[in-house]
């Protein structure tokens, strides 16, 4: 495949090459790709004479947008917690089921016993579907494991899953998910920092710990995240989910790459964060399964955080593998605009993630967009729920639709 192709007939195209918000729409536009890459971008009638001979995808008067960059997934595991998911609408909080053996601990159990290819299997039918979403870019997390021989081959089966589906993954080490049951506290983050971290890195981008109310405390957080950065992994951190605890600030302390949910963030911890240059990923689907308030975007957005929006796909808390709801849901709940919402579902992630050449269309850039079954970029929060993804491009080469 060469990843040679001219996308003529745009509608609209999104570009996001204005800057943070800024869509930078071009009317009746063209993208030129060459070898995977962007080669140019401008109004059809201004298309260079070089770029008339590539293969064409002709959008027809379709809006055309960067492929969607989620920042934020679980999306590794097998097992049905549905029944769980029915207790807490019935009452039951997630604290309650995790201290039952239920929560994290039910999906251990599954993926421990699942064979390495069934678990490879499963996983990249989800991010297929999640491709046909129109999510090129996906960041897979651990964490399902809680000891080093599962965490490690959680990690090569995320790898192996997005190289099945066609997706690219940016891998995270997780194994400061929980404390496993009946484990020693100290005795389990000695095992992550000791003789996870050492077996996992090699496998991995990042580190991540679960720091809040019920998993990790902020000393504890800080210890395996230094221990991460030590093998070369860039820190990621769950803030202020369930609770207040000071993992924001943690975050900004460490110059995490992301802080990440922020539910309960304050206008101090979103001052650090925009200092620190630490992004903000917010995920209004778990909030919504889970029914709990919105994180705060609009403060974090106006305090000058670079601010990402990702789905969360896990079997718990938020099983959603669409970025166009998680896009309509950040409008319609969590306070942002369409321009911001999908900047921040785009550009944002990406940035989020240390990527350069995502989440804009500009010359250069990785040639990964989507065709919306729409005229406008605008349908995403008008159409909540509906099918808006025609058509998905990833590296200059047609992955889904005609």
């Amino acid at each position: 495949m060469s990843g040679d192709l001219l996308v003529t007939g745009i509608g609209h195209l999104v570009t996001n090459a204005a800057g943070r918000g800024d869509p930078a729409v071009i009317a009746d536009a063209a993208v030129a790709v060459a070898g995977g890459a962007v080669a140019w971008v401008g109004p059809a009638a201004a298309l260079p004479a070089r770029h008339r001979g590539l293969p064409v995808l002709d959008a027809g008067g379709r809006a055309v947008i960067p492929g969607f960059v989620d920042a934020h997934t679980h999306a590794v595991f097998t097992g049905d917690r549905s029944g769980e998911f029915a207790r807490r609408l019935r009452g039951e909080t997630y604290e309650e089921i995790l201290a039952a053996g239920g929560g994290i601990h039910a999906t251990v159990a599954a993926v421990r016993a699942a064979p390495f290819d069934d678990l490879v299997a499963e996983s990249a039918a989800r991010l297929r579907r999640m491709l046909g979403q129109g999510t090129t870019t996906v960041e897979v997390k651990s964490g399902y494991g809680l000891d080093t021989a599962t965490e490690a081959a959680m990690l090569r089966a995320a790898a192996a899953a997005g190289e099945a589906a066609g997706v690219d993954v940016l891998p995270t080490f997780l194994g400061a998910h929980v404390v496993d049951r009946g484990a020693d506290r100290e005795e389990y983050v000695r095992l992550v920092i000791d003789e996870m971290l050492p077996a996992c890195a090699p496998s991995a981008r990042f580190c991540d710990v679960f720091c809040d109310r019920g998993a990790f405390t902020v000393d504890e957080a800080r210890r395996i995240l230094e221990a991460g950065a030590a093998h070369g992994l860039r820190p990621r951190i769950h803030a202020e989910q369930l609770a207040h605890t000071g993992a924001a600030l943690l975050a900004a302390d460490l110059s995490a790459a992301s802080a990440d949910h922020l539910d309960h963030a304050t206008p101090e911890d979103a001052a650090a964060l925009a200092a620190a240059g630490t992004a903000a990923v917010l995920l209004p689907a778990v909030a919504l399964s889970m029914r709990h308030p919105q994180p705060p975007a609009r403060m974090l957005w106006d305090a000058g955080v670079t601010v990402a929006l990702a789905t969360d796909c896990n079997p718990g808390t938020g099983y959603v593998e669409s970025m166009p709801f998680v896009v309509a849901l950040a409008c319609l709940e969590a306070g942002l605009t369409p321009e911001e919402a999908l900047w921040a579902a785009t550009r944002g992630g990406a940035l989020s993630l240390g990527l350069s050449d995502r989440g804009w269309l500009v010359p250069g850039a990785v040639a990964d967009l989507v065709v919306l079954d729409a005229p406008s970029y605008l349908h995403l929060p008008y159409r909540p729920g509906t099918g808006l993804v025609h058509t998905v491009v990833t590296r200059g080469e047609v992955a889904v639709g005609a």
